[in-house]
């Protein structure tokens, strides 16, 4: 049985600049190349008023100032350059630096007031900017050449950190068992960005039992199998296999909420994905070729998967993941077979409407099937962690506090004792960014 769990810390790592990521740290302005792999960059000054960062990639300059208290985007692309300023959010108080980050498609400039980062504009590089040519931020020639200007005084600039951590998965071995490294624990974590899921990108984190201290270790990466461009796929698996890696993650860096306003995208199919890997995927920086993981969904009148969790056992593979009957119905199933690419559907707990996070986990010798119940579910299935059988059924449900938003329950058996690493919908970067900059990492053990 799992015992009943209490929350014995909270974590919260906000960095524009990832710190392990830094390519330029100067008191000189100018520009400069940083080149980079992936379109998540950032750029930081202590400089203020009338001060200017900006980046040049693939023949724009996407640049944010700071003037009178104002701040302001410019994109310049030939004689032609859009000025963009918040109606509401633009004017900073008493700030401290500014700074310019690129996520994705996204393009913010922030202000740094009261020992935090408060974004003031923000850009989505894919709308019209008169030039009848989109920009295309993932293009990996263009992100090689990529500039950064730094006013007089210089700045810091490098790769984008996170807002928040959400999604959060202990690396493990094929067993299930987590991956342990001079007895520290590993996890994979969605690094939120400055707004809605497309803003994210995956990052890998040391974490030790004991003090329960955490580390920046690492971020990932992902080529789409249909489409050119690196993205900033997130919700992922980080599985240790025949002495490399496997990867399974949800392809959920382009993806658009069905709701945006008239005249953008619909959604795009989002899937999961698989990567395998010889690198040491624990630490850097890596971009990862990917092909389909086919989840079996017959019957389920699924239009979306995501969320996978993959566990190996008597030679039978073992995947949880989330289907979807529409954006935003959702529930746990439970897939198994031989090999990843020859799977069927085991069971599916089609009475959800709002659960995700479905997670493998062994419990004194048995193989249970976690997820997280979120608030928006059926009455009597609302903020709660459910226990499930390989079935699919409900056996039981967690002994846990249960954090806002749809916390994971990422729970690993450590020594003598269980760890359980979730959590919550906490924002950060000001009310401008709106959904997706959570959340406060959360950590909990046996009482």
């Amino acid at each position: 049985m799992l015992p009943r769990l209490e929350v014995v810390r909270r974590l919260r790592p906000v960095d524009l600049v990832a710190p392990g990521s830094v390519q330029f740290d100067t008191t000189t302005g100018g520009i400069v190349a940083l080149p980079a792999v992936a379109p998540y960059v950032a750029a930081t000054t202590t400089a203020v008023e009338g001060a200017v960062l900006a980046f040049g990639l693939g023949g724009r300059r996407l640049a944010a100032s700071l003037e009178d208290g104002s701040v302001s985007l410019r994109v310049t692309s030939g004689d032609e350059t859009q000025v963009l300023r918040s109606r509401r959010f633009h004017r900073a108080e008493d700030p401290l630096g500014i700074a310019l980050t690129l996520t994705g498609t996204h393009v913010t400039g922030w202000t740094r007031e009261d020992d935090r980062w408060v974004a003031r504009a923000r850009h989505d590089l894919r709308d019209d900017d008169g030039t009848g040519r989109a920009l295309d931020t993932r293009d990996e020639v263009a992100l090689a050449d990529l500039r950064v200007e730094l006013p007089d005084g210089g700045g810091t600039a490098g790769a984008f950190g996170q807002l928040g951590l959400r999604d959060v998965r202990f690396v493990t071995d094929e067993d299930g068992r987590p991956v342990r490294d001079d007895e520290v624990l590993w996890l994979t974590a969605t690094s939120a960005g400055p707004g809605f899921f497309d803003t994210a990108h995956t990052s890998v984190w040391r974490l030790d039992p004991t003090s329960l201290d955490l580390a920046h270790a690492g971020d990932l990466f992902f080529r789409r199998p249909d489409r050119p461009g690196v993205f900033g796929d997130h919700a992922t698996h980080l599985v240790r296999s025949s002495g490399g890696w496997l990867v399974a993650t949800s392809t959920w860096g382009d993806f658009e909420t069905p709701t945006t306003r008239a005249g953008r995208r619909t959604p795009s199919g989002l899937r999961v994905t698989l990567a395998e890997s010889d690198a040491d995927l624990l630490r850097g920086t890596h971009v990862l070729d990917t092909r389909e993981l086919p989840l079996p969904t017959d019957g389920l009148a699924s239009i979306a998967t995501w969320d996978p969790h993959l566990v190996r056992r008597d030679g039978q593979w073992l995947v949880g993941f989330v289907s979807a009957r529409r954006f935003f119905d959702f529930h746990p199933a439970l897939a198994g077979g031989p090999a990843l690419d020859v799977l069927r559907l085991l069971g599916a707990a089609t009475d959800r409407t709002a659960t995700e996070g479905t997670t493998l986990v062994e419990v004194d010798g048995d193989l249970i099937v976690l997820a997280s119940d979120g608030r928006d579910s059926p009455r009597g299935m609302r903020a709660r962690f459910p226990v499930f059988d390989l079935a699919m059924g409900e056996t039981g449900m967690l002994d846990a506090p249960y954090p806002t938003n749809l916390p994971w329950p990422a729970l690993a058996r450590v020594d003598d004792g269980w760890l359980m690493a979730t959590f919550n919908g906490s924002p950060a970067g000001g009310t401008l960014l709106g959904y997706g900059t959570h959340g406060d990492l959360v950590l909990m053990r046996p009482t």
